[in-house]
């Protein structure tokens, strides 16, 4: 836990580990048990190295920082593509009384039933690929942002109508009583464990860092990061990101937020990350039919 930096990344190894990394503190109580077991009150002072260490790492997060108010309030949910009942989740969400609303995993079988489930509750919207945007507030400068999906050759030989259909990140600015607020809406690529490659993140990891390129080039001062990132912020390959804006779990949230997966969270992979406004509270909504949970957020100014 200490030296999970120095973990070597070969497999994906330091990214696996540092997922999962608030879990090692499970060990602890199996190793308080053996040394109770074997009578070792030695064992039992060593003990207070990793107590120490998981706490001065996640302690942070076990009291509830939320405050109350909020000048606006956003949501963020990777709907899944499976969703058996889009039509339920749109209703769900226009509940939420989110001021704006980010969508990712949409599919084009799924879209129109969101857009006219969603209309009544937000009268401004826009969707750039797969991913999409509800607001309550008029939204400007909308934009597709290029996190790098094609990559060599091949993807240079796509036409850009072709790429546009399954475009994962947007940017839009939504205009607010408090001036100009830019918005990005982001969906990483996927990561997957295999025998051969270990823990595969080449996809998220060139995501995360043409992400953290456009963010660098943003000009407004107050930004917001709504999406599936497909990876804690625990994660090395985020540092370009987390350098920049900060989490409002982290800074706002009760307890760790785990959004993935639904039925029984595990990590936080679904993320609201902000710069030049102030959290003030951050929690999850309800299960819907995806396999994530929606993470909300509350901000002022």
């Amino acid at each position: 836990m200490l030296l999970h930096a120095q973990i070597t990344d070969r497999g994906g190894l330091g990214s696996l580990v540092e997922t999962f990394l608030p879990w090692f503190g499970l060990f602890v109580p199996v190793l308080l048990a053996a040394a109770l077991w074997r009578r070792s009150a030695s064992a039992v002072v060593a003990l207070l190295l990793p107590v120490t260490v998981w706490l001065s790492l996640f302690g942070g997060l076990l009291g509830d920082k939320s405050q109350s108010g909020g000048d606006l309030t956003v949501v963020s949910h990777n709907v899944g593509a499976e969703n058996p009942d889009p039509a339920g989740t749109a209703r769900d969400l226009a509940a939420s009384g989110a001021d704006v609303l980010a969508l990712e995993e949409l599919t084009e079988e799924a879209r129109g039933t969101y857009e006219k489930g969603l209309a009544k509750a937000y009268p401004y919207h826009t969707v750039q690929g797969t991913v999409g945007l509800w607001s309550k507030l008029p939204l400007s400068n909308t934009q597709p942002v290029d996190i790098k999906q094609d990559v060599g050759p091949l993807g240079d030989t796509k036409p850009a109508e072709v790429k546009r259909a399954y475009n994962r990140a947007l940017r839009t600015t939504v205009a607010t009583d408090q001036g100009p607020l830019a918005v990005y809406v982001a969906h990483l690529g996927s990561v997957r464990v295999n025998p051969r490659a270990g823990f595969w993140t080449d996809s998220r990891d060139r995501n995360a860092q043409a992400l953290g390129e456009a963010l660098a080039a943003e000009q407004d001062e107050r930004v917001v990061l709504l999406g599936d990132l497909n990876g804690t912020m625990d994660d090395r390959a985020f540092a370009g990101i987390t350098s920049q804006l900060s989490s409002v779990q982290d800074a706002a949230g009760d307890g760790f937020g785990f959004s993935w997966p639904a039925k029984f969270p595990v990590a936080r992979i679904d993320q609201i990350l902000v710069r030049g406004v102030e959290p003030k509270s951050s929690w999850l909504l309800p299960e819907t039919g995806s396999d994530h949970l929606p993470v909300a957020a509350g901000i002022s100014w």
